[in-house]
């Protein structure tokens, strides 16, 4: 999935990233107190092999040769205190802001308008959730780990090596500026690379979540061959990119470490020349050779972590140019009592697209306790004019009011409250069958309620044959149901909840006959003193509406009862004619 991206430094996004561990600084003391120790224990350790070599293997000192092994496991003990303080508190540090991210991500998804997901596939949205988070989780605590810990072992050795012999300390450092270079360089190849493989893993997620939902429709239409080429060019774009991650990450670590083994061969050789080698005793040599070989131990995770640094800065800017996002528009102040229901549409225009409006002027009344019926072909304006009551989407030119309070001046929460919703699309939880039906309410929803709700949907007679009724999980999306226990069930949601107004969309499209004729009585008695917005291209389950609106274009056309259109000759008898011919047939 392509995103927009904004140029911002990598130096500007690590410190944001930074930031959301910045409460954590208790224990990256600790972390870093385990870092210290760890450099000082490598530090002691070249320091204590020219003891060792000159006063042991040379001088054959007794007292010397005693302490000898103790002292190494001293040294040893001291060093493994040190990494597990290290080790342990980054981890801490590291899964900690991943829990905060994701809870922060989480939280964003919930607050994120409409409009925003209809531009996004779920598949990317996820991969941010899961995939990108961990990197980021990498780039603020393993590159800490190495930068810091490596780093003071480099520093507190080349303390030591300059003490020891400047002039060969000095040789070695010849080296860095070349280095330094290479890094710059290699920096901006590994955050291009990390960034294709951030939406390459988005595009992955999208198609694998496609063929899952829609796995009946594939072996139906004998989609399994065009989905796996589909896929194959996907997924080798994602071989692609970590191919050439990896590339990249090969051949960065050996660059550096023969730029620094060049450097050593200086020092080597310098040492050999015939003036410099009667100046340096044996243990004094191998004590400085040590101290560059741990120095080059230490250079490696250095160089490899550049990698990891640049693939959680190109995380970190997909997560936050998601939390970047705005959040939906909650101006409104005014909360509202329940209301009776009166809902008027004044001069209504909107679009999703700039200059090509889906609704024009709409200007439209709805009594208090009225059903309304919205019918019209596919792309008329319908959904969209009940979808702008709850603010799913904001209105851009004109008004909607609820008993006179415009909505706009409502706070969401508040507006939202008097609402409920039975769509098309039946959404069910992955949780029981009662938690499905009070959704929303948990808290005060009684399994009395729960019941005569799903006794007024006609859900109850199916839930009661389920082998553990209204405890029995319903699956991913209600996979375990039929459409038409499904929508019952949503709509005994949407019974319980009791508000003073009712958008059923489509709500009976999925039922079968025998269901339809159960959800129709059931829907008879709720719609009683609610204001219901009914959209049904089934005009047989709008016939007894007090009211049904013609939209066409985005403008009404027509408006009246049912028997009153079908006298008019216009393009409600049209369509209901499309739909029952043969019975209008023999009706004359």
């Amino acid at each position: 999935m392509a995103e927009k991206s904004i140029p911002v430094s990598g130096w500007a996004v690590y410190k944001r990233l930074l930031r959301y561990s910045a409460e954590y600084w208790r224990t990256f003391i600790i972390a870093l107190t385990g870092m210290l120790i760890v450099a000082l224990s490598t530090l002691l350790f070249a320091k204590f092999v020219e003891p060792m070599l000159d006063e042991t293997f040379i001088e054959r000192d007794l007292e010397t040769i005693k302490w000898v092994p103790l002292g190494l496991m001293a040294i040893y003990g001291i060093r493994m205190l040190g990494a597990f303080l290290s080790s342990y508190f980054m981890a801490y540090i590291a899964r900690s802001v991943v829990r905060k991210m994701r809870t922060k991500i989480f939280g964003h998804y919930l607050t994120l308008p409409i409009a925003f997901f209809d531009g996004q596939s779920s598949g990317a949205l996820v991969s941010k959730m899961v995939y990108d988070v961990e990197q980021l989780a990498d780039a603020a605590s393993n590159v800490i780990t190495v930068l810091f810990k490596d780093s003071l072992t480099i520093i507190a050795l080349l303390v030591f090596m300059f003490l020891e012999s400047p002039q060969l300390t000095l040789l070695l450092m010849v080296s860095i500026p070349i280095l330094l270079v290479f890094v710059l360089f290699i920096s901006k190849r590994f955050r291009r690379v990390s960034q294709r493989i951030q939406n390459s893993m988005g595009d992955v997620s999208t198609i694998t979540e496609e063929i899952i939902e829609a796995n009946r429709e594939v072996k139906i239409f004998g989609g399994q061959s065009y989905e796996n080429k589909r896929f194959e060019v996907i997924n080798k774009n994602n071989w692609q990119q970590f191919l050439k991650y990896h590339a990249t990450n090969a051949l960065s670590s050996p660059v550096i470490e023969f730029v620094v083994a060049t450097g050593f061969a200086g020092v080597l050789y310098y040492v050999t020349q015939p003036d410099m080698i009667e100046s340096i005793t044996p243990g004094k040599f191998m004590s400085f050779l040590t101290a560059m070989l741990l120095l080059l131990q230490s250079a490696r995770p250095l160089a490899a972590i550049n990698a990891q640094l640049q693939r959680g800065i190109a995380a970190a800017q997909s997560v936050f140019s998601l939390l970047d996002e705005k959040e939906e528009v909650n101006t409104g102040s005014h909360n509202l009592e329940r209301v009776k229901g009166k809902i008027e549409f004044k001069s209504l225009t909107f679009s999703y697209e700039k200059d090509r409006p889906v609704l024009h002027g709409l200007n439209l009344e709805i009594n208090a306790g009225e059903s309304i019926a919205f019918v019209g072909h596919s792309g008329s304006g319908k959904t969209t004019l009940v979808n702008l009551l709850p603010r799913f989407y904001d209105v851009q030119q004109g008004s909607i009011e609820i008993d006179g309070h415009n909505i706009a001046d409502i706070r969401l929460d508040s507006l939202r409250s008097h609402i409920a919703l039975v769509s098309q699309h039946v959404t069910l939880f992955n949780d029981t069958v009662a938690h499905n039906i009070a959704y929303g309410d948990l808290d005060s929803a009684t399994s009395d309620d729960i019941r005569a709700a799903a006794k007024a949907a006609h859900a109850l007679e199916f839930i009661e044959q389920l082998p553990e009724g209204f405890d029995t999980l319903v699956g991913e999306n209600g996979v375990r149901f039929s459409g038409g226990q499904r929508q019952r069930i949503a709509i005994a949601r949407a019974i319980l909840k009791d508000a003073p107004i009712l958008i059923l969309d489509e709500a009976t499209s999925a039922l079968d006959t025998e269901s339809e004729r159960h959800i129709q009585a059931a829907l008879k008695e709720v719609m009683k003193d609610r204001t219901t917005l009914v959209i049904a291209h089934r005009l047989s389950t709008i016939e007894r509406v007090d009211k049904i609106v013609v939209i066409d274009n985005g403008r009404i056309i027509e408006i009246g009862k049912h028997s009153e259109l079908l006298t008019n000759s216009g393009t409600y008898e049209k369509l209901y004619k499309l739909q029952f011919s043969d019975a209008v047939e023999s009706e004359k």
